[in-house]
């Protein structure tokens, strides 16, 4: 199977990219373009094989892109990611090692007439700032997507992570979708949202919630202060998805909004909670 890997994590270095804050414009695209890109192509880590369009419009589709969306596809290869999100209406970028397939990214875009939105640039991934991406798109092996990982949960919570095929090892997705139309191979679509850090201590009203996190998944306990030798109740069905928390005490139904070190909701969908964060 490493042969099998090998090829398919370059269609995802053939396919993304880093941001840099002030990094949205680019060259004129290239009027002699090198040879048209073949599957196997050596790339840095992998080689070269692209994401069926059934999918790459999939997983932009699960990205849930809205206004002031910022695209970033690491390892863009030919740019075919970065362009439909361009042609979709986004500022997209693509990281690319390879200098021929950022030309020939770069020619496409100018044909498709979105080369002001879809830009590309020659560079190594892991050496990138795309910390102002609110969406990661790649098509990586999962050693690389390993190695990234703590670089995407030090993203903004809420940014969303779509990877073709490949998962996180322990990091679960939070959605994952199969394309059966117009793909023959590399068909799933994975889906992680960045969360919040929110482990550690915090004062809610006369309650004290502790709180544990495994990426987005939360367990814990909610302890009235008020009353001396009260018993903690635990916590269930609690997880974050990007700034959004959720869980049950007591049978009681909390949702909320996390802001550095605040959090305010509702309990049942009427009275209203706020907690402030007291130690991690």
């Amino acid at each position: 199977m490493r042969s099998l890997y090998q090829f398919t994590a370059a269609a995802l270095l053939a396919g993304t990219a880093g941001f840099a804050c002030n990094a949205w414009a680019q060259d004129a695209p290239p009027q002699n373009v090198p040879s048209v890109p073949f599957v196997g192509q050596a790339g840095k880590d992998v080689v070269w094989v692209p994401t069926p369009q059934a999918l790459v419009d999939k997983m932009l589709d699960m990205a849930e892109l809205r206004p002031g969306d910022r695209v970033v596809d690491l390892g863009s290869g030919d740019g075919r990611t970065v362009i439909t999100a361009a042609k979709r209406g986004y500022a997209a970028r693509g990281l690319e090692y390879n200098p021929d397939m950022v030309a020939i990214a770069k020619q496409a875009a100018a044909k498709e007439g979105v080369a002001g939105r879809a830009t590309f640039e020659q560079a190594d991934i892991f050496q990138s700032d795309f910390s102002n991406a609110t969406v990661v798109t790649l098509f990586l092996l999962p050693d690389l997507n390993v190695r990234l990982r703590p670089i995407l949960l030090n993203m903004a919570p809420g940014t969303r992570v779509i990877s073709n095929s490949f998962p996180m090892d322990d990091w679960q997705p939070d959605e994952k979708a199969d394309v059966t139309e117009g793909c023959s191979s590399f068909c799933t679509a994975l889906k992680w949202i960045v969360p919040a850090k929110v482990a550690g201590t915090w004062r809610l009203g006369d309650q004290q919630l502790q709180l544990t996190q495994t990426y987005q998944m939360l367990s814990g306990t909610l302890r009235d202060n008020k009353t001396p030798g009260s018993a903690a109740v635990p916590i269930s069905d609690a997880r974050m998805e990007g700034a959004r928390i959720r869980f049950t005490a007591a049978g009681k139904r909390y949702v909320g909004q996390v802001a550095n070190n605040q959090m305010r909701g509702t309990i049942d969908g009427a009275a209203a909670w706020t907690a402030s964060r007291s130690s991690r």
